[in-house]
């Protein structure tokens, strides 16, 4: 079992914060945004307990949250930086393939993103992402700074929403037109 501090945790208290305003918002009608669990092979399963003992990753996760904000089809994935440097390693290639066939279909990608330190909290468009992906893949820096991100994409607490991102989602649209 994962304790406080390994990888294994990373990222949950995150995602619980990202759960609650996802449940507040389908509460109030605004979206509905699905959590996708991450799928795995049980290796080992306890008879008397039934529970999992081993296990291993089945297959590639595509990303962390998919649903819809009133008709308008968003996925995007929850990643934490304790640093002030996020290493672009942290994403992985079939998730940028993912958002970018999303984007394509019509639908909106992005990530949520945490400086743990700072306590500060980021909408990172994907075509933000795509930019220092790409800029990686061509030799360039294999990671985006905090100094890069758009401050005027900084997400807050607002109404009951921990992590209240569909303001943020409305800037994406907007800036798309």
């Amino acid at each position: 079992m994962a304790t406080w501090g390994t990888r294994g945790l990373r990222g949950s208290t995150l995602e619980d914060l990202i759960n609650h305003t996802n449940e507040r918002y389908k509460e109030s009608g605004l979206a509905l945004i699905q959590k996708i669990p991450t799928p795995i092979k049980p290796i080992n399963i306890d008879k008397e307990s039934r529970h999992i003992t081993l296990a291993y990753f089945d297959q590639k996760s595509t990303v962390d949250y998919i649903g819809a904000v009133q008709g308008i089809p968003v996925c995007f994935d929850a990643k934490e930086c304790v640093s002030t440097t996020f290493p672009l390693q942290n994403i992985h290639e079939h998730q940028m393939i993912f958002m970018e066939e999303f984007e394509k279909q019509g639908g909106v990608s992005f990530i949520i993103l945490y400086f743990t330190g700072l306590d500060e909290m980021y909408y990172v468009p994907f075509r933000r992402l795509l930019e220092y992906w790409n800029r990686g893949r061509n030799g360039g820096r294999k990671s985006f700074t905090y100094e890069e991100i758009d401050k005027t994409y900084q997400i807050h607490t607002k109404h009951g929403a921990y992590v209240h991102y569909l303001e943020m989602l409305q800037k994406d649209l907007d800036s798309r037109d």
